[in-house]
């Protein structure tokens, strides 16, 4: 298999050699496969891994699980972990669709912060093949019977020539260990009903259907290609934006092209169906009608799209860097000192106040709200506790404990901020330094 890889991204020119790809893996065996066959190849990667909250402890347990191959493996280790459920529920979406738009624009950060050139996903064969009769379900243009792209602006598919049995001879071979996510075997989920119910018929009439199809679709592709190139002219003649990250479209004559063009894009942004046919067909000289997807904002105004990001900041962890002095943390603030630790010194004993030892942190910190199977060992104690139980124990009322924030060193509880501090970062004898971070209402 792995001549096989090597081989098709080198027909499909999909990355140069010393580009510097990330990886998104989940822990399932599709992704492993990918990372391995990226560290066989001594491809330059770095290993991107969400957790969406989804799913508690196992959530928690396939964090660890990646983090752990990501170390095996040698390579940079990136995490995050969102409030998928608040999100969806804020923008009325679903959960999927919640975590699709969430896990993508971090992965974008992420490689325009740390200098790679593409990231790259695990989809294979079969995964396109379901796509195309997702596709076809829900109404579909030409785009929808290619299936999965192979590469879309920075998101490259190096595994898309690959069937199932081929992933799997490479994890016998390998001996790769991986996790298995329990919601992929629920038919309530399009996809799975898809996978389950739906292919295993199409199979039962030609049992490579999936490759079948894959062959449909690259003939197809080839037309997407040279859409792709006009859609691309299109984008470079007609959207502006400035420096507050605010889009700005030009709207042109409606021929069918301009129509499709803004179609595109207007599905890319995440606006539905129903959404875009009133979008492109309200008359531009009608100004004030607002449209909102769960990413933007956008307003019809003299001739033109204007459209502002919403800010998803309040779904992932704030980051707390070594030399921060006050994090904004809303309604409060969070101050920051740094003291030796003298014979003088005594450890404050109130519940905003945490002390903890300097050299037991891994900076940036992260501060996010808790979620079910969070723990951490309490001060005085060395066995773990659920965070949920330990505030059930203090009578925290349910309102209350679902904004409680958590700040985190490396993925490990240090403090339930505004009440007790992790024991394994308690300052000691041994402590040199001591961090102090300090919880103020805001002036």
């Amino acid at each position: 298999m792995l001549e096989d890889f090597i081989h098709f991204i080198q027909k499909e020119n999909l990355f140069q050699p010393e580009d510097k790809i990330l990886i998104a893996v989940s822990g399932g065996i599709d992704s492993v496969v990918l990372a391995k066959l990226f560290s066989l190849a001594k491809f330059n990667f770095g290993i991107a891994h969400v957790n969406f909250s989804l799913r508690g402890e196992e959530s928690l347990a396939d964090e660890v699980f990646v983090k752990k191959f990501a170390k095996t493996l040698k390579v940079p280790y990136h995490n995050i972990v969102f409030d998928t459920k608040a999100f969806a529920e804020k923008e009325k979406i679903s959960t999927q669709m919640a975590a699709r738009l969430l896990r993508y624009n971090w992965f974008e950060e992420i490689r325009q912060r740390e200098g790679y050139q593409y990231i790259a996903t695990a989809h294979h064969q079969m995964d396109s093949a379901e796509t195309v009769l997702i596709n076809l379900t829900r109404g579909s243009g030409l785009a929808g019977f290619h299936g999965i792209p192979l590469k879309n602006g920075h998101i490259i598919r190096p595994m898309l020539f690959a069937n199932q049995e081929q992933i799997f001879d490479l994890v016998v071979e390998k001996h790769l260990a991986w996790r298995e996510d329990s919601s992929n075997e629920s038919t309530k989920y399009q996809r799975n009903f898809i996978r389950h119910e739906i292919m295993p018929k199409f199979q039962e009439l030609n049992s490579t259907f999936d490759e079948t199809l894959a062959q449909t679709s690259e003939r197809i592709r080839d037309i997407e290609e040279w859409i792709q190139e006009e859609y691309a002219m299109w984008q470079e003649a007609n959207i502006k934006s400035d420096t507050a990250n605010n889009l700005f479209v030009q709207l042109n004559d409606k021929t069918a092209r301009e129509k499709v063009m803004q179609q595109r894009w207007l599905q890319s942004l995440a606006f539905n169906g129903d959404q875009i046919a009133q979008i492109t067909n309200h008359p531009a000289d009608k100004v004030g009608k607002i449209f909102e997807s769960p990413l933007f904002t956008l307003n019809i105004d003299r001739n033109q799209w204007v459209l502002s990001p919403k800010d998803q900041s309040e779904y992932k962890p704030i980051l707390v860097q070594e030399e921060d002095e006050i994090i904004d943390l809303g309604t409060k603030e969070l101050h920051i000192y740094v003291e030796e630790n003298t014979a003088d010194f005594k450890v404050p004993t109130e519940a905003n106040i945490a002390c903890l030892d300097a050299d037991s942190l891994t900076f940036p910190l992260e501060i996010r709200k808790s979620q079910e199977g969070d723990w951490f060992c309490p001060l005085g104690m060395n066995s773990k506790k659920l965070i949920s139980d330990f505030l059930t124990d203090k009578k925290v009322a349910l309102n209350i404990k679902k904004t409680t924030l958590l700040m985190l060193s490396k993925g490990s509880v240090a403090w339930i901020v505004g009440h007790r501090i992790d024991n394994r970062f308690k300052v000691s004898d041994k402590t040199e330094t001591v961090m102090i971070f300090e919880l103020k209402p805001k002036v």
